[in-house]
């Protein structure tokens, strides 16, 4: 057995190892970045790794999610479930729970029970906030990461009330609205995040620090960037100041769904009120989307067999769905 991880072990030592096989982290999210740091994590020999994701594989996501077969997409197996099958046969040693839930302010805390870290490959932001508000209050670090096109982006919130969490740094980035879905993405990027993060929580598992640095990269054009942000941290952020209320853990800010009775429709309503530009939203998806049709009031549109309305405040009804998850991922898929 010490012979499998003799190589990491020259590098991080013994004790740091051992820390590692000791660990537990938490991964929220088993899509490209979820999977990609999951077969890093259980190769590296983690002592438990638990993946949360509500959704299941389907065929377009074999091109950068690699812990997935045809196999997987024709039976459609639930991501989670077909990840641990995988990363089971990988390193029988470690211990790989399955959660095939969709993360919110009433699980979360309960999710994330005993662990040293938590890794973010969420599709949407705010799940991301939801976490980043539970990983403070319980002073667990959350790895942040996420990638569209080529370009790339990591940031670890450390809780050190000293650099900014995930909250007060959204409050000064500019608001990014392409997804996945809708600008594309090339898996090289998948696997420089996720390389990025999983060092991170390798570093804090093996007891070393991690520096509260911005990185980004664009892997097309060669791009790279590091930024110090410690002073973009805001002093009355409801999520990490020093009177901070965890605004996402309270439900308030949680999106709402139900199902349209007699209409096959699931009808979605941001928990924050979102400004959405139609006509801009209309021309940015033209190649992934079908069929649309926008006006001032809204925006209409065929998205994988179902047909989507949106409106300017971020509320949507999904039609041909009554199952509120699936209409979730496809909102999140456009949305983010």
């Amino acid at each position: 057995m010490r012979d499998r991880y003799r190589k990491q072990e020259l590098f991080i030592g013994k004790e740091g190892q051992a820390r590692v096989e000791n660990g537990r982290i938490v991964l929220i999210g088993m899509g490209a970045l979820g999977s990609a740091s999951a077969e890093m994590l259980v190769r590296a020999g983690i002592g438990e790794l638990v993946l949360i994701d509500r959704d299941y594989v389907e065929l377009h996501n074999l091109q950068r999610q690699q812990l997935y077969t045809e196999e997987d997409a024709a039976a459609y197996l639930p991501k989670a479930a077909a990840a641990a099958k995988r990363l089971k046969a990988i390193n029988q040693h470690v211990t790989v729970k399955p959660v095939i839930e969709n993360v919110d302010h009433h699980n979360i805390e309960q999710l994330m029970e005993g662990a040293d870290v938590i890794l973010d490959a969420a599709d949407n932001f705010e799940t991301r906030l939801i976490v980043n508000d539970a990983a403070l209050k319980h002073d667990i670090p959350f790895l942040y990461g996420a990638c569209v096109g080529s370009y790339g982006v990591t940031y670890p919130v450390l809780g050190d009330k000293a650099s900014p969490c995930l909250h007060c740094l959204l409050e000064q980035l500019p608001e990014q609205s392409e997804t996945c879905d809708t600008a594309g993405i090339i898996s090289p990027i998948v696997q420089w995040v996720a390389s990025m993060q999983v060092t991170q929580a390798l570093r804090l598992l093996s007891g070393q620090k991690v520096t509260p640095e911005l990185s980004a990269f664009d892997i097309w054009t060669g791009d790279y960037s590091r930024v110090d942000v410690r002073g973009l941290r805001d002093s009355s952020c409801p999520s990490c100041s020093t009177n901070a209320t965890l605004p996402f853990l309270d439900g308030a800010r949680q999106t709402r769904m139900d199902v349209l009775c007699g209409r096959e429709a699931v009808h979605i309503r941001p928990g924050a009120k979102k400004s959405l530009d139609l006509p801009a939203l209309s021309e940015e998806w033209a190649s992934a989307v079908d069929h649309v049709t926008a006006n001032e009031h809204l925006l209409a549109l065929h998205y994988k067999g179902h047909r989507i309305v949106l409106f300017a405040d971020g509320r949507a009804i999904v039609h041909g769905v009554n199952d509120i998850a699936r209409a979730r991922s496809l909102y999140d898929s456009l949305v983010g």
